[in-house]
């Protein structure tokens, strides 16, 4: 790891940092684009400021330490894991970004994405990808335990527009160079859904009126199956007492 600055260097930063306070955030990026990596992969993180003369300069922090590197890209040549866990930097003028998550895997297979939490419509791409670039064969993806694609060679899996049914865990399974069959740990891919636009008003009007009519159509409903039976019951009651009369109170009326 890097080597750490002393107090006095720290305490003279964080002045540094109030100072920024109502400037624009830095912009951080991974190049290669994969926040999940495994150990003694490569990656650069770059630091940019939103004036062109700032891209040379940056100061950087992990897990809220700050680092002596002052370029405006941290090299990191062969992650380890301790490399796991939150950057973040700035320029001097600019505020703090926001935090970007690195997590350095030691395992044979690690299963990447472009990103993890996407929109409906978004395409999701990921990749098996296997310690040292060894080639990998007969490569599965699974999602929720259940198999998505196989492929004898390709290595990614591309879904061109996410929906809700693309929630889930994942994971990759493959022969690396025909001798190990391995599998990656499983990730969370999150889908989130679309906000329902605004109704136009003439159709809100007719909503909010229609449990008023229908209230009132079950009312006029009721009461004249209410009258309907009322009358039916009276007209029972007649014929009951007609027929009820013998043949004898008959003749005497």
């Amino acid at each position: 790891m890097w080597r750490l600055l002393p107090p006095t260097a720290l305490l003279l930063l964080a002045s540094a940092g109030t100072r920024a306070e109502g400037l624009p955030k830095a912009e951080l990026s991974l190049s290669p684009e994969w926040d999940r990596l495994l150990e003694q992969d490569p990656v650069t993180l770059t630091c940019r400021g939103n004036r062109v003369e700032e891209d040379s300069f940056a100061r950087w922090w992990h897990n809220g330490t700050l680092l002596p590197c002052q370029a405006s890209s941290l090299s990191i040549a062969a992650a380890r894991v301790n490399d796991s866990g939150e950057y973040r930097c700035r320029t001097n003028r600019s505020a703090l970004s926001d935090p970007l998550r690195l997590q350095v895997v030691a395992a044979w297979l690690v299963l990447q994405a472009r990103r993890w939490v996407v929109q409906t419509g978004d395409p999701i791409v990921m990749r098996c990808h296997s310690w040292k670039n060894l080639t990998v064969y007969r490569v599965q993806f699974f999602q929720n335990g259940r198999g998505k694609k196989f492929s004898r060679h390709n290595s990614e899996f591309h879904i061109p527009a996410a929906t809700s049914e693309h929630n889930g865990s994942y994971f990759c399974r493959g022969m690396i160079q025909d001798r190990r069959n391995e599998s990656s740990e499983a990730v969370q891919v999150i889908v989130l859904g679309v906000a329902t636009p605004p109704a136009p008003p003439g159709k809100l009007a007719i909503v909010s009126l229609l449990p008023g009519l229908l209230f009132v159509l079950d009312t006029g409903l009721y009461l004249s199956v209410r009258r309907d039976l009322r009358r039916a019951l009276k007209k029972g009651r007649s014929d009951t007492t007609t027929r009820s009369k013998s043949p004898e109170d008959k003749q005497e009326q």
